[in-house]
């Protein structure tokens, strides 16, 4: 069969399709629009000068007596094969659009096939193929009228997937089966939570905060499945939230309308799925928030086990409190949820609840010193975030007084040079004395440090040595005479003081804070100690 019989049996079929009129057929012939012998003869020159000012794309044509005509290029495999001019007397259904753009997609490849089977006619081997395929695409064009059946297995199949609970893996399991496509389900953050087919990304790539806003806003705005470069995005929005996208994986721009229906069909059938987790989430948050307020505030031991083991977390480790404050961000639930998912991102399991300004996690571990502030950063675009971390708790009762030294860590950095980064409480050194409502206990835990153990184990002067280093402004023949000693005997004590300490006299930080912390063990502990 050659084109013109091809392009006559479309013809044919047209009104087949739905409430429609072959009017006119045209094949392209050495870069010429021939009319087919088909073709109605009243006012065929208008048609065809219309026809031929389209210059292969679709567009409307108006036929002497005739309603809706419109030219439907007719685009093959490699080439433009001509048009069908068709008109229709009423406004067609979505099903009867669907149903001509196949017979014409089916026309198209059935010219195509001929096509290449009058330029490859001396091989017979392809021949013989190409008689094969043109006989299938025939076949296909005669019961175009089938694939409403597709249609009615895309509903049957997802109507079965959500009424199994089968949850998001069944659902990208049933898409990639009808399509053939990878099909995936990310969160709203855009990152993945179920892939089905190959090619999957590994590692999958992490998601760009503000990009990922700008593609959600993006195919918000439009109706059905968007297509975002090689993906065609369906969003999961049950109640106009958006809790997740299902997308199909298109790189050579496969997919027709009915695979544009079954990823639609697909993203409602996942919507109650992700609104039942998320109101789980809900609920686990909820009683995570209230048992942090509790332990934050003080709280009774027993009762504080037994809620923790009931939500999954180990209360019998040693705990930090880490306070979470961000420059362009409130503390509202969304930082919240920010937070206690990049903090889960790093490794730290956290209890978490927020306050006015920051956000706070009872923590099982000391903290990495940068690796919660640096995925924050990338998390929220920026960096103008301030950390503080606590002492280590020993007990539960430890927790409301630790939450007051994370703050003070926070406060401490954020009025220091570098106002962002992460600030550990126990490393402030002079610092920890200087703010308000501190007491004798917080002087002794910051001068019974190891010096003075040193002394009290090995009954030697390391702290009254350095005291009256200090007091004769660093003048070794001076302290030296203080003390009575040789002035090797001097130098000897200050390497050790700098051994045992870990603090180097000639830094100003530690010369400042070792100072402070004798002239506090001469005078303050000496009267209250």
């Amino acid at each position: 069969m050659d084109e013109g019989e091809i392009l006559s049996l479309a013809m044919d079929h047209v009104a087949a399709a739905g409430p429609y009129s072959a009017e006119a057929g045209y094949l392209e012939v050495d870069g010429d629009i021939v009319p087919s012998p088909r073709n109605r003869q009243v006012n065929n020159l208008a048609v065809d000068r219309r026809v031929r000012e389209l210059a292969g794309e679709d567009g409307p044509v108006t036929v002497p007596g005739r309603p809706r005509g419109r030219a439907l290029g007719l685009r093959g495999f490699e080439r433009f094969h001509g048009y069908l001019v068709v008109t229709s007397p009423s406004r067609p259904t979505e099903a009867e659009r669907s149903l001509l753009a196949t017979l014409v997609r089916h026309t198209a490849a059935a010219l195509s096939v001929a096509f290449a089977h009058r330029r490859q006619r001396e091989d017979a081997l392809e021949l013989h193929r190409l008689r094969g395929e043109r006989t299938a695409l025939q076949g296909q064009l005669i019961s175009v009228v089938a694939e409403l059946g597709y249609q009615r297995s895309v509903h049957a199949l997802m109507a079965d997937v959500a009424a199994s609970d089968g949850g998001e893996e069944a659902i990208t399991r049933a898409l990639h089966g009808l399509t053939g496509l990878p099909a995936l389900v990310e969160d709203r953050f855009g990152r993945l939570r179920s892939w089905t087919g190959p090619d999957r990304p590994d590692p999958y790539p992490e998601p760009d905060p503000v990009r990922q806003d700008e593609m959600l806003y993006a195919v918000a705005r439009q109706a059905g499945p968007v297509r975002v470069k090689d993906r065609l995005v369906a969003l999961v929005r049950p109640h106009g939230e958006i809790l997740g996208v299902l997308a199909l994986v298109d790189v050579r721009g496969e997919a027709d309308e009915h695979t544009l229906r079954a990823l639609e069909d697909g993203a409602a059938s996942l919507a109650p799925e992700l609104a039942h987790l998320r109101n789980l989430a809900e609920v686990e948050s909820r009683l995570h928030r209230e048992l942090a307020d509790d332990l934050l505030a003080g709280t009774d031991e027993a009762s504080a086990y037994t809620r923790s083991e009931a939500v999954g977390h180990d209360l019998h480790r040693r705990h930090y409190v880490v306070v979470v404050q961000w420059s362009n961000r409130t503390a509202d639930g969304s930082f919240e949820q920010t937070v206690g998912r990049t903090a889960s991102a790093v490794g730290m399991h956290s209890l978490l609840t927020r306050r006015s300004d920051h956000v706070v996690l009872v923590t099982d571990d000391r903290p990495h010193p940068r690796a919660l502030y640096e995925a924050l950063a990338g998390e929220t675009g920026t960096r103008s975030g301030t950390i503080g971390v606590s002492a280590p708790c020993d007990s539960l009762d430890d927790i409301p007084h630790r939450y007051q030294e994370a703050q003070r860590a926070l406060e401490v950095r954020r009025h220091s040079h570098e106002h962002y980064g992460t600030t550990f409480f126990d490393e402030l050194g002079l610092y920890r004395i200087l703010g308000p409502g501190n007491d004798y206990r917080e002087l002794e835990t910051f001068v019974h440090g190891q010096l003075i153990d040193y002394d009290s184990r090995h009954h030697t002067a390391m702290v009254e040595t350095l005291s009256q280093y200090f007091d004769c402004g660093g003048n070794y023949d001076e302290t030296a005479e203080s003390l009575a000693i040789h002035r090797s005997t001097l130098r000897y004590r200050l390497q050790r003081i700098r051994d045992i300490s870990g603090n180097d006299l000639a830094n100003v930080e530690d010369r400042l804070n070792l100072q402070v912390a004798t002239r506090v063990w001469k005078i303050v502990l000496g009267e209250h100690g």
